[in-house]
């Protein structure tokens, strides 16, 4: 068994087409096809279901996928290990984050260059469903999401902060002289929230019916920065997490005041499969992670942009 028949096979499995797995692997579609039926061959069980198009792969075949992408993972991880002995780390650091929390990123990036500068790294928006699919193929080496909401599956959680909410408004709008906000007190206001397949919106959505009260917003997008271009013309007011305000602050107009504290919260931290040897440049930003105080930094930022009757003791 060629790792070049299983890569053959991992391109097949994330393109679901032929023509496009070759193309990834730069070589022809016969070259492709002839390798993958050597692999079952190899193997005694057919692994792909053919016909006129790729149709899928066989209850046998599935569990094939399963290990080529966990033995090219190990051959990646292998590589990296003998790179950094040679040199210090070196590759690609490959991270997936929920846009809530990519607001943040730069937290652990910047720190994590300082100490790897031969280290690229790649940052993708996701869902937090797409990130644990991902993170179980080998498809990413870390994840940034919720770690204490949805089920995450065999994955190794690092918390780095608790999340908080706060009404983004118009400063001289009716809830100007307020200094907390009710979760009811906005099932008439004029709102743009996240889009309802995005979990901070769910997460949202159950404050909201914990406290009675129904939330439909006149616009739903499913960037945090679409969020902030429209309250920023100051016609609409949003709830956003307080990480938010790292990368965009309060625009000119508007004041956060904070939400009536729900009565669950959830975490946002790290996320990377439960893998033993733990792959080098996952092991390299938990250890950045390790060293930054996320959260003493989100709360200072937080603390600047509330006015003293808003702050917290």
């Amino acid at each position: 068994m060629l790792l070049r028949q299983l890569e053959y096979l991992a391109a097949l499995a994330k393109e679901r087409h032929f023509a496009r797995a070759a193309d990834a692997c730069h070589v022809s579609q016969p070259a492709l096809s002839a390798g993958i039926r050597r692999l079952e061959a190899e193997l005694g069980v057919q692994v792909v279901l053919r016909g006129r198009r790729f149709e899928g792969f066989t209850p046998e075949g599935e569990r094939v996928v399963d290990w080529a992408h966990r033995m090219l993972a190990d051959q990646d991880g292998l590589l990296q290990e003998l790179s950094a002995l040679r040199e210090g780390l070196t590759g690609q650091l490959r991270i997936g984050a929920i846009p809530t929390a990519l607001t943040v990123s730069s937290l652990l990036t910047e720190p994590f260059r300082l100490h790897h500068p031969r280290v690229r790294i790649s940052l993708e928006s996701l869902s937090s469903r797409e990130i644990v699919r991902r993170l179980a193929e080998f498809e990413l080496d870390v994840g940034m999401t919720y770690v204490d909401g949805e089920p995450l599956g065999a994955v190794r959680t690092v918390p780095l902060y608790r999340e908080r909410y706060l009404l983004l408004t118009p400063e001289d709008g009716p809830f100007a002289g307020r200094a907390e906000v009710g979760w009811a007190d906005l099932a008439d206001t004029e709102m743009c929230l996240l889009a309802p397949n995005m979990q901070n919106r769910r997460i949202l959505d159950r404050n909201f019916a914990e406290a009675g009260a129904s939330v439909l917003p006149s616009v739903e997008a499913d960037a945090v920065s679409v969020l902030y271009a429209h309250v920023g013309t100051r016609r609409w007011s949003t709830v956003i997490a307080h990480a938010w305000l790292h990368m965009f602050g309060v625009p000119a107009g508007m004041r956060v005041i904070p939400m009536a504290a729900p009565p669950h919260s959830h975490r946002v931290g790290l996320v990377l499969a439960d893998r033993d040897p733990e792959p080098m440049l996952a092991r390299a930003l938990l250890e950045v992670a390790a060293a930054v105080d996320v959260r003493a930094e989100l709360n200072a930022v937080l603390r600047g942009h509330l006015r003293p009757v808003d702050r917290p003791d």
